[in-house]
């Protein structure tokens, strides 16, 4: 902590405060149900006005942590935020699906949908994807004679995780910016640890919840097929290829930004080439182009010139201003000695510096419902802590991601969209959904620990 730029100097002061403030926003979203923007700044400004506190270096620290933090992600975010509309309304996710369906077979349909929620989570909310694939998942059901839990339970899993994990989803791109990691190795490793988890909440569907579970599909949405999906206006379906492009050349450049900056010296034209084609405004902005390209309508033209860029905006509204409260929050953090405080205790104990942010994230997230709130906090309290915990921003970030994912359940707006659209009852729904995000994000973690223990990370 530099003295010159301390928010406050009593130790005992500032736990005390951090403690209330952590309090208080977990209480304010679960109990008085206040939006999470209120939840955040009424708390941090309450712990301006705690005896000890420099004001001047108080408000300092909430405009450079509030501003710095949005200026590194804020475009990205809106740019992500587009791509997304743009697939969900060119018909990308019903053609991703489908090439999903023919790699593993009509008859394991199960993971067909875990993997498809393992691509799309990374560009489409994931209460809006479901929304999208639900009549598939009951179809699908009804074809086979599976049960509801049994079809859709790896998918909810795989659409959380990856919505929580890995960038340039909006939660993991804020945490990673918050923590300074590498978004490239943020999404390789990510993608990796996600895939695993994916796979277990898969395995949770089918071999645990589904055989317990008996609630059988709807019959309103028999003889649903992947082409039947409700695509608004889209009077085409692109190709496969067109339609993974928006996902997959992002991601493709930013992670080769990562590579080539470690295998070629400064100077070197591809370096200097890929830091441009990196830089995650390039990459996404490339990523919108290549959506919009798959419009085929004339309304949807239209559309895509305002409406969608509209609707990007208002869905990216909630996550910048949070993502720079959470900036906010780290740096007034940084500024008190509660940080050395809080590192020396793991180290004094022998704990695993990682298990911090990863059971900050869960703590977020059962509270208050919210993987963006579970990854952010994990992300804004750990991150002045990094230098001392001797844990790497990547493996920081991935951690307290995978902790925001544990568990969703009756406080989770994504956990009453999968099970009203599922027909599940509410005990049957927290088994399956609810066991499905605990197996996930607890692999997940797991690879992740593997990956930092080895030094991948």
């Amino acid at each position: 902590m530099d003295a010159s730029n301390a928010v406050i100097d009593s130790a005992a002061i500032s736990l005390l405060g951090f403690a209330a403030v952590i309090f208080l926003l977990l209480f304010l979203i679960a109990k008085w149900k206040w939006h999470v923007f209120f939840a955040l700044l009424v708390p941090i400004m309450l712990f301006g006005i705690l005896p000890g506190v420099q004001q001047n270096n108080f408000i300092d620290a909430f405009e450079n942590g509030f501003g710095n933090t949005l200026g590194s992600i804020g475009v990205v975010i809106v740019l992500g935020s587009i791509i997304a509309e743009a697939l969900k309304h060119t018909g990308a996710i019903q053609v991703i699906t489908r090439s999903m369906v023919n790699l593993v077979g009509s008859q394991r349909m199960p993971l067909a949908l875990t993997l498809t929620g393992f691509i799309v989570g990374v560009a489409i909310f994931s209460d809006v994807a479901y929304v999208i694939l639900n009549p598939l998942v009951h179809s699908a059901a009804k074809t086979m004679g599976m049960s509801i839990a049994a079809m859709s339970t790896g998918l909810v899993g795989a659409l959380q995780l990856t919505h929580a994990i890995v960038p340039p989803t909006p939660g993991p791109l804020a945490a990673a910016a918050l923590v300074g990691a590498d978004i490239g190795k943020t999404i390789m490793f990510g993608s990796l640890a996600c895939l695993f988890g994916s796979l277990a909440s898969w395995a949770w569907g089918v071999y645990v919840a589904g055989p317990r579970v008996k609630t059988m599909a709807s019959d309103e949405f028999e003889g649903i097929s992947v082409e039947d999906l409700d695509n608004d206006s889209a009077t085409e379906l692109p190709s496969t290829l067109s339609s993974y492009t928006p996902i997959v050349i992002p991601i493709v450049l930013i992670g080769t930004q990562s590579i080539v900056t470690l295998a070629f010296p400064e100077g070197h034209i591809l370096r200097t080439i890929f830091l441009y084609l990196g830089w995650p405004v390039v990459a996404l902005s490339i990523g919108v182009w290549l959506a919009y390209r798959n419009i085929t309508s004339e309304d949807d033209r239209q559309k895509a010139k305002d409406q969608w860029v509209e609707n990007g905006l208002k869905t990216s509204a909630m996550i910048l201003v949070v993502t720079g409260l959470g900036g906010s929050l780290s740096a007034i953090l940084r500024g008190t000695p509660a940080v050395d405080f809080i590192a020396s205790l793991f180290a004094d104990y022998g704990l695993p510096a990682i298990m911090l942010p990863f059971v900050i994230g869960i703590i977020g997230n059962m509270i208050t419902g919210s993987t963006t709130v579970g990854v952010i906090t994990a992300g804004s309290l750990v991150a002045p802590m990094l230098g001392i915990l001797n844990l790497s921003p990547e493996a920081a970030m991935l951690a307290g991601a995978s902790g925001s994912v544990i568990i969703k359940y009756v406080n989770s707006s994504y956990f009453w969209v999968c099970t009203s659209l599922s027909r599940l009852s509410v005990p049957d729904a927290i088994f399956s959904y609810g066991g499905a995000t605990l197996v996930g994000g607890l692999v997940s973690f797991l690879s992740v620990c593997v990956m930092w223990t080895i030094g991948l990370i």
